[in-house]
């Protein structure tokens, strides 16, 4: 019994986990109510459980494969909502933007590297351990905004994959020059430098090329096949299996890191329909593993390095920030884009993470970087990374700014235009979202000549809607100037058809407190949302389960009207006294 108790308490992976989770969820509730991010008290989770501070010290290799867990479903995700097309479309500004923002950061790094008497080779791995971003940050930050599916996004998801595909490169090449670096070489081997860069480069390709011929087949195969046996729990096992599988056999295969390797399994099954139903299926997985990586950066830093370095800190956090940010704002502006877009890649790319700790650990076991190299890579990472949500924040404010000017001149035109003529009530219909059942619905009011006016948060989206002479608005429903300019006091009806239903609440409360006569229509995807929207005010709340079982039913001869409240009594009982006068 005593050998058991001894066995059973032998359990690093275990309470490296809940040693994470529960302080990562303590900490996390205090920074949310400081009204900070709580990425800020996922970090100092890891900081309390690392080596550097007295107490319980969990196991840090565990703590980094769990991560990587994180990593390879957040990259998998992404590739869900990704395509080849989508990434091509960005080739043209992701891979110079990449490669000069890149070389930007490692000059700087260097120069600090040379300032700080670190002879070239290790000023040079400082510089590329400053260069490239976070994978998580970078994509979390995108995801809580909406911003993936955006042209904006998309940029700088393809940026991401450049770095990629840059730091894979580099970390095969370093060996191979180290003793060059060091000035143990006078004279360079090109050979025994050009053959691992040209290995690397047909793995690469060679790993491309298969997920393109091979993946695309047996993958989307896979996931139908288990599909039509109609066990979720098959269908969740083969969504995890195909994700970390091909994440792992592309890394031991073709060398490529885990991330690439999840990425293009994810945008190979994007051409399935079953994409939607596999990406919801690894989201609980990927929140959870995603915060680990947080807990697992903080381990490795020691907050001692403030006190013992504070001007080279400095120096380096001002590169990470805002050195990076100035390159990349500056390139994407160069090629064209609206000042929105590149603040937006530059505020994305303010940080660095996973492949920095790689490189910079790399640096120091080749002896080109001292442990002091990589003890300020470490530190500067968990301030970028705490400093990434207040670019964000920064970022909104200037978009609200830039809407708030762009609003004010349009209501001066109105105010001009109806000083001249004034209008009468439209009586038209705002659609909020443009997405899969949006652009459905709009195609639908198009045909019968609806006078429609479409709220949508996607750039490109918006563009086209009104390159093709529809009134579409730029911005989120949520806020109250926006349903003003979509002149909601005067609409007939509104239909939200964003998946989000609190935040389709928050949008259903606003229009009604303008508008009591209002037909609102709204979607939904479980009762507690039909329940949530209802109290909001909307008149009809749909669920897409709730159509297809009444359709089944309606092809089957039966009455409607007895199917409608056999099939779902909370959507037949969903329109008030009030809806039948706003219809």
């Amino acid at each position: 019994m005593p050998h058991n108790r001894t066995m059973e308490h032998n359990t690093p992976l275990i309470s490296t986990i809940v040693a994470g989770l529960v302080l990562a969820f303590a900490l996390g509730v205090v920074a949310q109510r400081l009204k900070i991010s709580p990425l800020v008290g996922y970090l100092l989770a890891g900081v309390v459980i690392g080596p550097f501070t007295p107490g319980y010290v969990a196991d840090q290799s565990l703590a980094n494969e769990l991560a990587e867990i994180g990593v390879i479903l957040l990259m998998f995700g992404v590739g869900l909502h990704f395509s080849l097309k989508d990434l091509l479309e960005v080739r043209a500004i992701a891979i110079p933007g990449a490669v000069v923002q890149i070389g930007a950061a490692t000059v700087l790094g260097a120069g600090l590297g040379h300032a700080l008497g670190w002879p070239f080779g290790a000023g040079l791995v400082f510089g590329l351990a400053l260069s490239v971003a976070s994978t998580v940050v970078l994509l979390r930050a995108l995801q809580e905004r909406r911003l993936i599916d955006s042209e904006r996004g998309r940029i700088a998801v393809g940026w991401l994959i450049v770095e990629d595909i840059a730091m894979v490169l580099t970390l095969v090449l370093l060996p191979a020059v180290a003793g060059l670096l060091k000035g143990e070489a006078t004279t360079a081997n090109w050979q025994s430098v050009l053959w691992p860069v040209a290995l690397t480069l047909g793995k690469v390709f060679a790993f491309m090329v298969f997920m393109l011929v091979v993946g695309r087949r047996i993958i989307p195969w896979m996931l139908h096949y288990v599909a039509h046996t109609g066990s979720r729990e098959l269908f969740r096992l083969a969504v995890l299996a195909i994700s970390l599988g091909v994440a792992f056999g592309a890394a031991v295969l073709f060398d490529v890191s885990f991330a690439l390797g999840a990425f293009f399994a994810g945008m190979i099954l994007s051409e399935s329909e079953l994409s939607q139903r596999a990406a919801n299926e690894t989201l609980p997985l990927r929140d959870a593993f995603a915060v680990l990586f947080f807990v697992s950066v903080g381990m490795l830093v020691d907050p001692g390095i403030v006190v013992r370095e504070p001007l080279p800190l400095l120096v380096t956090v001002l590169i990470i920030v805002f050195g990076k940010s100035i390159a990349a704002f500056l390139i994407v502006r160069l090629f064209g884009h609206p000042n929105m877009t590149a603040l937006t890649i530059s505020a994305s790319l303010a940080q660095i993470g996973e492949f920095s700790f790689i490189l910079a650990g790399l640096g120091v076991a080749l002896g080109l970087m001292p442990e002091r190299g990589r003890d300020l890579v470490l530190a500067g990472a968990i301030i970028s990374i705490m400093l990434n949500p207040l670019m964000f924040v920064l970022l909104d404010r200037v978009s609200a700014k830039v809407a708030a000017a762009a609003e004010a001149a349009k209501q001066a035109a109105t105010e001009a235009a109806a000083a001249a003529a004034p209008t009468k009530p439209r009586g038209h219909v705002v659609l909020v979202g443009h997405g899969r059942v949006g652009s459905n619905v709009s195609a639908v009011l198009r045909r019968i000549g609806a006078d429609m006016v479409v709220i949508e948060n996607d750039d490109e989206r918006v563009a086209r809607l009104q390159r093709e002479g529809f009134t579409a608005i730029n911005g989120n429903a949520a806020a109250q100037e926006v349903l003003d300019e979509a002149e909601i006091a005067q609409a007939h009806g509104l239909l939200v058809a964003i998946p989000n239903a609190f935040e389709g609440g928050q949008i259903v409360a606003k229009a009604r407190a303008v508008n009591p006569g209002l037909l609102i229509i709204a979607r939904a995807h479980s009762v507690e949302e039909v329940t949530h929207l209802r109290s909001n005010g909307a008149n009809l709340v749909i669920m897409g389960e709730d159509e297809i079982a009444r359709a089944m039913i309606a092809r089957l001869g039966v009455d409607a009207i007895s199917s409608d409240a056999a099939v779902s009594p909370i959507i037949s009982a969903t329109a008030p006294a009030s809806a039948g006068a706003a219809a």
